[in-house]
């Protein structure tokens, strides 16, 4: 479900759930507490990594439309528990984005410190209005910070799901590289920041960081209340219901 490999100081946490590492309730768990974890065990730095042509296709929707509110409540809070520990992490985190990242698998990389994408025919994208899940938040002011406000709106609203071309263009992410040496650039990133003296860059990074820290601090609990009322709307299991249907058509 999760790999871990150590390239010294700099640690990778490689997605490793077949076969598009959708993220359920157990990969996210995992996923928050070996961020939240890692400074404690000697790690200096983060890479978040996917397979070859898939970083995360997002959130596992055919697991979670099984759930129930109480269920779908639990796994929404952990979710936002991972963001904020990406968003707050006090060592830095790079994606390797290794291939398509929709959805979840976006926010991800967006909460990171930088982004490296694999160069191709690979897609990146927040697309839940397409899929009938109203944008939280915290997820739009953390793309809002990341493309500017009307790149942002573009994006969102239209649930649009862009070429790594385009991406780099708007500085969704921060550098594209060829596949076999996406993870390898962003090890590299955290390479030269580990480079730096240790409190002045520690220091600046917080600093730098701190409207992205901020965004956890509004009303979660009223947010997310809003959040569960649309995922159990009628239009939202509709959308999502179709959409899986679709996939089952291409698939078959």
């Amino acid at each position: 479900m999760l790999e871990t490999i150590d390239h010294g100081p700099v640690r990778e946490l490689r997605l490793a759930r077949p076969p598009v590492n959708a993220l359920d309730t157990g990969l996210i768990a995992a996923l928050r507490a070996a961020i939240a974890g890692a400074p404690g065990t000697g790690a200096r730095a983060l890479v978040l990594s996917g397979r070859p042509g898939m970083f995360s296709a997002g959130l596992d929707v055919p697991y979670l439309l099984n759930l129930d509110r109480a269920g779908m409540t639990a796994a929404w809070e952990d979710f936002y528990g991972l963001m904020e520990a990406l968003a707050t992490s006090s060592i830095p985190i790079a994606a390797a984005i290794t291939g398509h990242s929709p959805a979840g698998g976006a926010v991800l990389a967006i909460f990171c410190d930088y982004r490296v994408m694999a160069e191709g025919d690979f897609r990146i994208g927040l697309n839940e209005v397409e899929v009938g899940i109203p944008m939280p938040p915290v997820i739009h002011g953390a793309m809002t910070r990341q493309v500017g406000a009307r790149q942002a709106e573009r994006l969102l609203v239209g649930g649009l799901m862009i070429p790594a071309a385009e991406a780099l263009a708007i500085r969704l992410v921060d550098e594209l590289a060829p596949l076999e040496q996406v993870v390898e650039r962003a090890l590299d990133f955290c390479r030269r920041l580990l480079s730096l003296p240790p409190l002045a860059m520690g220091f600046t990074r917080r600093l730098a960081r701190g409207d992205l820290a901020c965004l956890f601090e509004k009303r979660r609990e009223l947010e997310l209340d809003t959040l569960i009322d649309a995922w159990f709307s009628d239009e939202t299991q509709g959308a999502m219901r179709a959409l899986l249907a679709r996939l089952a058509e291409k698939r078959g």
